[in-house]
């Protein structure tokens, strides 16, 4: 059972969370000792419950003890690297490390050895939360730039209307839809939306 592709972030349920996925509790405990600040700490035993569990709600971290009871672990490492935003710690046992490592790291899964030197889990747990930090930080701007943008489009349009239908020249549709905006205390965007349905 794959993830669903068409994943929707909901904002109430991001930030600081995390899923361990593991059949061992030893492995929650030793997880949960590097996670300081976190607001919700998950825990699931199999691959089948972690996929319904990332289905209902976007983690900043996965942790996958693998093998589980149900998969060996790196398809659903994989699978929620590509279908979700969360950053991927595999763990695996040492023998087979080479194989999975070159399986996993083109998707950006960070895959580490078991039994691992001390501290090991915890820096790999840091440094994921850190990289999504980090990739939060980049959607924000992302965002912020799409909606400067999509500002502009509106702004564009209104002044097209208003110089069509009040035969005003682009600086005086400019400068309209700039006092408009600071008359009323809003944006140029809010503004030329309000023209364009006056007019539409």
């Amino acid at each position: 059972m794959g993830l669903d592709k068409n994943y929707h972030r909901s904002d109430s349920l991001s930030g600081n969370s995390i899923l361990i996925v593991s059949a061992s509790e030893q492995f929650d405990v030793v997880v949960k000792k590097s996670l300081k600040g976190f607001i919700t700490i998950e825990s699931r035993r199999s691959g089948s419950q972690a996929r319904r569990a990332a289905l209902e709600r976007d983690y900043d971290v996965v942790a996958i003890n693998a093998p589980l009871p149900d998969e060996s672990g790196e398809a659903l490492a994989l699978d929620i690297a590509e279908k979700s935003p969360a950053s991927v710690l595999l763990v695996v046992p040492a023998e087979i490390y080479e194989d999975v490592l070159e399986c996993v790291t083109d998707a950006g899964v960070l895959a580490i050895t078991k039994p691992s030197p001390r501290g090991r889990v915890d820096k790999a747990l840091r440094f994921l939360m850190a990289l999504r930090g980090r990739m939060r930080q980049l959607e924000r701007k992302v965002q912020s730039v799409e909606e400067k943008m999509e500002e502009m489009r509106l702004v564009t349009r209104a002044k097209l209307l208003l110089m069509e239908k009040k035969h005003m020249s682009e600086d005086e549709a400019h400068r309209y839809i700039g006092k408009q905006a600071m008359d009323a205390g809003v944006s140029r965007g809010i503004i030329a939306s309000g023209i364009l349905e006056d007019y539409d």
